[in-house]
């Protein structure tokens, strides 16, 4: 389904309670150009990829913007499909593994009039990253920010320090002159009320922090305890993901 004049989606069909819809694979390609770049192909699902194969037709490359398996699984599979590399944080997921296939601060990738910068975004996961296409003014989320609800920052590999701090330079970024149009996330609809949708995301993560607080004075001591009690407006089938979540607000609150 094209989004942007810039931007693609294709959809895998692994809905749940963690992926929403399914995950969401962009393909950004700059207008009337033959080369492509794939973010995120998802999970291993062949008839997903071979869908994203068809629809991006020549890759120049496959990026990724964090490791979780919703969104990688599939990715060496289908850069080998494609006869591409892959470029991710985490060297295990990168092909070639060299340090050319990284992806770091200040870093672009350019592809057929397509640019790409990358935005380290650590939080959900040590190894998050977005991606800021100027040309489409469409910043790429993964899942720092979803379509819909809160994302997840689950201990021990998301970290709510580093989630916050991105969380704020984010908002910094929208409402600067760089004019972000829209977040493409890794789940969920597009969101066109980039800088709204930050600030109520830093305000969530905040009072969700002051619950915590207000329930380990009032005698809440393990992370069970306390999910039952400032999660109580959760659907339970989520709250082992709400223990991870509260594991990080805990370690946050030790440092």
């Amino acid at each position: 389904m094209r989004v942007t004049e810039y931007a693609t989606l294709v959809r895998a069909a692994n809905p749940g309670p963690m992926t929403l819809e399914g995950t969401n694979t962009w393909i950004l390609r700059a207008p009337d150009a033959e080369h492509s770049v794939v973010v995120d192909p998802g999970p291993m699902l062949e008839d997903h990829l071979r869908a994203v194969l068809e629809e991006a037709r020549q890759v120049a490359v496959v990026l990724l913007t964090h490791k979780h398996p919703d969104h990688s699984e599939g990715a060496a599979w289908f850069a080998n499909q494609a006869g591409c590399g892959v470029r991710a944080v985490d060297p295990a997921f990168r092909i070639p593994t060299d340090h050319a296939h990284g992806l770091s601060e200040g870093d672009v990738i350019t592809a057929d009039g397509l640019r790409i910068e990358v935005l380290p975004t650590p939080g959900h996961t040590l190894d998050s990253v977005c991606f800021w296409v100027p040309q489409d003014g469409s910043l790429l989320t993964g899942d720092t920010v979803l379509g819909r609800g809160t994302s997840v920052v689950a201990h021990p590999d998301g970290a709510l320090g580093p989630y916050l701090n991105s969380l704020d330079n984010l908002r910094a970024f929208a409402n600067s002159p760089a004019g972000v149009a829209r977040l493409l996330p890794g789940h969920g609809p597009v969101i066109d009320d980039p800088a709204g949708v930050l600030t109520y995301y830093i305000k969530h993560r905040q009072d969700r922090l002051d619950q915590v607080r207000t329930a380990l004075a009032e005698g809440h001591t393990t992370p069970e305890s306390i999910v039952e009690h400032v999660y109580a407006d959760v659907d339970p089938t989520l709250w082992p993901a709400a223990e991870r979540s509260v594991r990080a607000q805990l370690d946050y609150l030790n440092d």
